[in-house]
């Protein structure tokens, strides 16, 4: 084991219970722990470790009253208060087709969950047949329990096995909400094809209703929620609210991932051009461009498995900010990403060998969180200088 490795196992399994909080008017008065403190190219930071026994963890999201909601794939929603949790989880939830990477996947609340109560969750439904597909479907909370459910949309056809389900779910500054559907993985064509949901982007009203002005209307078969196409497996999606830009991340074959600007009804290309190739080395195609088809932004050689992602917007990470941070799972690290508006500037690691990393999120108070597999850890990466 590296020198690095061991460091930063310490830092997050033994002395990472801070005794740091963050409240309110004192906060600038509190001191940070140093001890195990982690030095970024741009930033010192801590690692407080929150919880160390999640299994597999998907999404996570804030509610009004500062509590957060952590998805665990299975089908559970995990309840945390002041960064502890709680030991209650959200009852009466939908059952879930918990097959390989298909179950409970994403969670978030309405822009204006404090006068709606809505919370929204994206997962795989599943059919009588054994098949499945990824569904959005919304709820409040009475207490505990997941009440007045209405299924929003299902992203069909539904599909057996438990391949490339996507997905996030984001809202605009206007209230529409977006969601990413993997191609399923045995058909790769499918995300050139208009007539299913698979591969794509989605945008739909937070009711599930269709926007008129979506690209592609169901006069020829199409489906009409689409938003873009030619999208392998987008498992990261994250709105630049200052920016009105939104971002996806997807995996490639064995090399290949993408990080995407997402604009209305362009084809990102895959699976007729991509940087990646099959897992038994052979080529899936013999080019990576081709005129009317979207180059990536910035792309990963070989595969980092990238998953969720968020924008740094905080004052209290002033060298992270307008960055984008990007989940990695098989290369088990957080992708800093440099940007100058559109263009990728630079690409640092950060906290190498912490698990598989399958999100990562700024809570509304301005912090970084992230959660892993494997190591099933929630942390909170509190900036010191």
């Amino acid at each position: 084991m590296s020198s690095n490795k061991h460091f930063l196992s310490i830092a997050f399994l033994a002395g990472s219970m801070s005794l740091w909080t963050a409240c309110g008017p004192k906060e600038q008065e509190q001191v940070i722990d140093e001890t195990f403190a982690t030095q970024t190219e741009k930033l010192l930071i801590k690692v407080d470790t929150l919880h160390t026994e999640l299994e597999n963890p998907w999404g996570m999201t804030w509610l009004g009253d500062g509590r957060m909601l952590v998805t665990e794939r299975k089908g559970e929603i995990l309840i945390f208060k002041d960064d502890k949790f709680t030991g209650e989880k959200i009852q009466g939830l939908p059952p879930v087709h918990n097959v390989n990477q298909a179950g409970l996947l994403d969670i978030a609340v309405h822009p204006k969950y404090a006068e709606n109560g809505w919370i929204y969750i994206a997962y795989a439904k599943h059919f009588e047949d054994s098949t499945a597909a990824t569904t959005i479907i919304r709820f409040k909370l009475e207490g505990n329990n997941a009440v007045n459910q209405e299924e929003l949309i299902t992203a069909g056809p539904s599909w057996k096995g438990g391949r490339h389900f996507g997905s996030r779910i984001v809202f605009d500054n206007d209230g529409f909400l977006y969601f990413s559907n993997g191609d399923k993985g045995n058909i790769p064509m499918n995300a050139q094809n208009l007539n299913n949901a698979h591969g794509k982007i989605h945008r739909v009203k937070d009711d599930g209703t269709i926007p008129a002005d979506n690209p592609f209307t169901d006069s020829l078969g199409n489906i009409s929620s689409i938003w873009t196409y030619g999208n392998r497996n987008p498992q990261g999606l994250i709105y630049d609210k200052v920016n009105n830009r939104l971002w996806e991340v997807e995996h490639g074959p064995m090399g290949g991932d993408e990080l995407n600007l997402i604009e209305k009804g362009k084809n990102y290309g895959w699976p007729v051009i991509t940087y990646g190739q099959n897992y038994d080395g052979t080529p899936i195609t013999d080019i990576t461009e081709k005129e009317g088809m979207e180059q990536p932004v910035h792309y990963w050689v070989p595969s980092i498995a990238t998953c969720g992602m968020t924008l740094v917007t905080s004052d209290k990470y002033p060298a992270w900010k307008g960055n984008i941070l990007v989940a990695a799972l098989a290369k088990q690290h957080i992708a800093r990403v440099e940007m100058n508006g559109t263009q990728y500037v630079a690409e640092e690691k950060l906290l190498q060998d912490i698990g598989r990393v399958r999100q990562v999120s700024e809570s509304p108070d301005g912090y970084i969180y992230a959660i892993t597999e494997a190591t099933g850890l929630l942390v909170k990466l509190l900036p010191i200088r």
